[in-house]
């Protein structure tokens, strides 16, 4: 989990809201009809002219999928990886609706130049939709997709940009469905809970949305410990954790680690430190934390045993994963950038299934950025093989947070590390909205 530096089964149907909740829906959906206005208000702007052809007759539809590689904080390679494997896989098979798929990729550096360089080559290189991908900067790569109406389908959820473009199509509740999802997980379960964080304008928003969780079970807000993204060890912020997470003796309180890929060095300070406090325990989310980390860090003696984590999505042992797991084996053999159980690979499957979804449903007709965004504004229904809710993005379906207008799936997992395995803690998909809707106010 990072940002941007400072310089179930299928679940339940939510009951209809009323009272309070109608008014705060009429805010989220009023500030989405007002971005659409200002799209549309603008000649050349949010893609109101003829959209980008990326698939008439039998030519083949292109995308594109971003990711930062090879940089000193988060590094998602297995995105544009997992997108380059799909498109073999799909092409091998005939294409979708006949037409090939052609897939561009692009580092953005975790660099604001470099994720507006992104969007601006998927300009220059006519595609039809950005799927998938990865950035902490949706300011500087959202502005240039929206210029030429090109569609954001299935981000990671990193920025808030991403839950209030009207160009976005988010295939889950990105950080804040996790952050919120995690406090509700750890409210019944720990004592004092200490939060250790990137110190980004991404990572500002984490404590708000944990302790809204904690706050929705009825526990006290935990506490809020910054510590640098690139950081090369924690020492000092894993004694101030361990000290805050102890602070009740009758009480085993858990420390809260959102670092992301160095979520890992966090770990190893805090194995070292633990030992002076053996009943604190720990909470992190699915991107912070996946199965190929706890393998690598010793199993069921690795220091993430026990710890509570939520996700997105099932746990990477179900079967729901099989056909993803069958992909990869056949068109992406060998390549070590790809793990079937990161979150990012995860989000990008999924969202190359919802463009296959939409193209699909599209039929016959021209495959362009206005078409798709038209299929996916009209409330066309995508259902992901039960690895998420049936998405849809009509103003209808979206949750009454004002602060994320574009969010419509706010379901999470919860999940636990129990023998070196990441298991499932309770079945089903569990739904936050609620959460989130009155996080401003806590």
């Amino acid at each position: 989990m990072t940002g941007r530096r400072r310089t179930s089964t299928t679940p339940p149907v939510r009951p209809q809201r009323t009272g309070s909740r109608v008014s705060t829906k009429v805010k989220a959906r009023a500030l989405i009809a007002g971005a659409v206005v200002a799209c549309a208000s603008i000649a050349v702007g949010c893609g109101v002219v003829p959209g980008i052809t990326g698939g008439s007759g039998d030519d083949p539809i292109t995308v594109m999928t971003w990711a930062p590689q090879d940089t000193p904080a988060t590094n998602k390679p297995g995105m544009p990886a997992m997108a380059e494997a799909y498109a073999r896989w799909i092409n091998a098979n005939g294409g979708i609706n006949g037409h090939k798929l052609k897939v561009l990729t692009c580092n953005d550096h975790n660099d604001t130049v470099y994720a507006a360089k992104c969007a601006r080559r998927a300009a220059d290189e006519n595609v039809v939709a950005v799927v998938g991908s990865y950035s902490q900067h949706g300011r500087s790569f959202l502005a240039p997709l929206e210029a030429a109406g090109i569609p954001y389908i299935g981000g990671y959820g990193v920025t808030d940009d991403e839950f209030s473009s009207p160009l976005s199509y988010p295939i889950n509740g990105g950080e804040p469905a996790l952050l919120a999802g995690l406090g509700e997980q750890l409210g019944k379960k720990c004592g004092p809970v200490a939060l250790v964080r990137p110190d980004t304008v991404a990572g500002d928003q984490l404590p708000v949305l944990l302790n809204a969780g904690l706050k929705a079970e009825g526990h006290a807000a935990g506490t809020d410990q910054r510590a640098a993204e690139d950081a090369t060890e924690y020492s000092r912020q894993t004694e101030l954790a361990l000290g805050r997470a102890s602070s009740d003796p009758l009480k085993q309180g858990c420390v809260v680690s959102a670092l992301g890929d160095r979520t890992e060095t966090f770990m190893d300070s805090f194995r070292r430190d633990r030992q002076d406090y053996p009943k604190v325990g720990t909470g992190t989310v699915l991107g912070s934390l996946d199965q190929s980390l706890i393998d690598s860090t010793g199993g069921q003696s690795s220091p993430y045993e026990g710890a509570h984590v939520t996700g997105w999505y099932p746990v990477a042992s179900d079967k729901r994963w099989d056909q993803m797991r069958k992909v990869i084996k056949e068109q992406a053999f060998g390549d070590n950038r790809i793990d079937p159980a990161d979150a990012g690979v995860q989000t990008t499957w999924i969202a190359y299934n919802v463009l296959k979804s939409v193209v699909e449903s599209l039929g016959d007709s021209p495959i362009t950025s206005l078409a798709i965004r038209h299929a996916l504004d009209n409330g066309l229904k995508v259902t992901t093989g039960r690895l998420t809710p049936t998405l849809s993005w009509r103003y209808e379906d979206l949750i009454a947070a004002v602060d994320f207008p574009r969010l419509v799936n706010a379901h999470v997992t919860f999940q636990v590390v129990r023998k070196g395995q990441l298991a499932s803690e309770r079945n089903g998909f569990i739904d936050v909205s609620r959460t989130l809707e009155t996080a401003d106010s806590n």
